[in-house]
């Protein structure tokens, strides 16, 4: 988890950010739990949490490049086509935005919840078949939190080297992330961690997340899953619901939309850009 600037989370946006989790985890099949311990440990449930020392923003702290690559890929099935086409990849495998208006309305939907967790689900789908596919067994809830430690590639590497000796050194094989994170890849007496050590380590981090977010929940983390988010009855998960809040808050909020913000949104919010999901989403 990156060092971010935190702001207390209040009732009702740690009430959107749950139901927009549940959200993405109905609309994806990945797995609910996992993805509010993931949101819990990287911004504490903070949708506008900002990292300190990197680019990383928002509830799953995505990095720019990360955020890029992920609406690249997925945003054209989330009526985020507009961004998704603005979106390019260098010969150095660098993805850029020519506009720089534009890309900055794309960094700035990190911020925005419902956004912001489907794409993580989606990110984490990805790895999920990626990881499968590589090691021929299930990938679970610990192995997708080390992909997103460690990239899938790194993951991959990490996790096959812990099926063929879980008890061996794990430092040797990881030098860099190992100096960056020796907490993590060492004891405190400098012994270094065996791989069986660092994904339990893991997956204990994940669970106390899970916990701590479930009893912010006010249900003592009791029997929570997907379902139990406020969604009416009945209702299919679409990108129209997802900008339903944004579209009431701005009404709350008394701003005018002009037909050029629908048809191109300022920069000076995402939640503009994401209004465009109601006027041109499927």
């Amino acid at each position: 988890m990156s060092a971010f600037s935190d702001l207390s989370v209040g009732n009702s946006t740690r009430g959107r950010v749950t139901n927009a989790i549940a959200m993405a985890s109905q609309r994806t099949g990945m797995d609910f739990a996992y993805l509010l311990g993931q949101a819990k440990i990287e911004s504490s449930l903070n949708p506008t949490a900002k990292a300190a020392t990197s680019s990383a923003k928002g509830l799953y702290q995505f990095l720019d490049q990360s955020w890029l690559a992920v609406i690249d890929q997925h945003g054209s099935e989330y009526g985020l086509g507009w961004a998704a086409d603005a979106i390019q990849r260098g010969s150095n495998g660098r993805y850029y935005v020519s506009d720089p208006t534009v890309r900055q309305q794309i960094l700035d939907l990190r911020n925005h919840p419902e956004t912001a967790s489907v794409m993580a689900a989606e990110h984490a789908s990805d790895n999920k078949a990626y990881l499968e596919s590589r090691l021929g067994r299930e990938a679970e809830s610990v192995d997708l939190y080390l992909a997103h430690f460690l990239g899938v590639g790194g993951a991959t590497k990490f996790l096959a080297a812990y099926d063929a000796n879980p008890y061996a050194s794990a430092a040797s094989m990881f030098p860099s992330a190992a100096a960056a994170n020796r907490s993590i890849f060492y004891d405190k007496s400098g012994n270094p961690r065996s791989f069986a050590d660092i994904r339990q380590k893991f997956a204990a981090k994940l669970e106390s997340g899970v916990e701590s977010a479930l009893a912010g929940t006010g249900s003592g983390g009791s029997g929570w899953s997907a379902a139990s988010a406020d969604i009416p009855a009945g209702q299919t998960v679409q990108p129209a619901d997802y900008v339903r809040v944004e579209t009431e808050r701005l009404q709350q909020s008394s701003q005018s939309l002009t037909e050029d913000d629908l048809l191109r949104p300022q920069p000076a919010t995402a939640r503009l850009a994401y209004l465009m999901l109601a006027t041109f989403g499927r």
